[in-house]
């Protein structure tokens, strides 16, 4: 079986109900979830990340699933659909690959050196997918890679400070690692493209 012309009007139209799917998928089940722990009265946050516990360990797959109420999802909701879309651009497996090394880099930093509460939230795949596309430029040098770097930046810059320990009650740790992590993932994914 062929694949067919990416140029064709009904393979875009195909990939874009593939990526609506998948997108809409995940922010529906963090919004789900977000509903169901309204009615047992917070108590799903508990399976979030606790720094250098053993039961904090299970965090690492739970936590970007889980938020610290409403106005949390919400901040979390628009950059995950709009950075995930960008990651999505190039190739639905590399969404899933860039997602799950943001996921593993910033649960484990957050284990290991996280201050210390219950680390929630989408935020540090988010920072993944940032650093991803921001950094997928220098690693790959194409004129797609820079032009989508270039709109990330102008959109997001401002999200580079979300690294830094600037708020109380934020996890910057899961920002930061979630962001070395997407780099990690632009470095790797480029290689074959850079010996091509």
């Amino acid at each position: 079986m062929y694949r067919n012309d990416p140029n064709d009007p009904s393979t875009i139209a195909r990939d874009l109900k593939t990526h609506v799917g998948v997108l809409g998928g995940l922010i529906g089940l963090m919004w789900l979830i977000e509903i169901a722990d309204v009615f047992v009265g917070g108590r799903l946050n508990f399976f979030g990340i606790i720094p250098r516990t053993e039961i904090g360990l299970r965090g690492i797959f739970f936590a970007p699933f889980l938020h610290n109420g409403f106005g949390h999802l919400i901040s979390n909701t628009v950059p995950f659909i709009t950075l995930g879309w960008f990651v999505m651009l190039r190739a639905m497996r590399e969404f899933f690959t860039v997602s799950a090394i943001a996921l593993l880099a910033s649960g484990i930093g957050v284990w290991l050196f996280g201050s210390p509460g219950i680390h929630l939230g989408a935020s540090g795949v988010v920072f993944g997918y940032f650093g991803f596309l921001l950094s997928r430029a220098y690693f790959e040098r194409s004129a797609l890679a820079i032009a989508i770097s270039a709109a990330v930046g102008l959109l997001y810059g401002g999200l580079i400070w979300g690294v830094l320990p600037t708020r109380m009650g934020i996890s910057w740790e899961g920002h930061l690692f979630g962001f070395i992590g997407g780099v990690l993932a632009a470095n790797w994914l480029s290689r074959p493209r850079r010996k091509a």
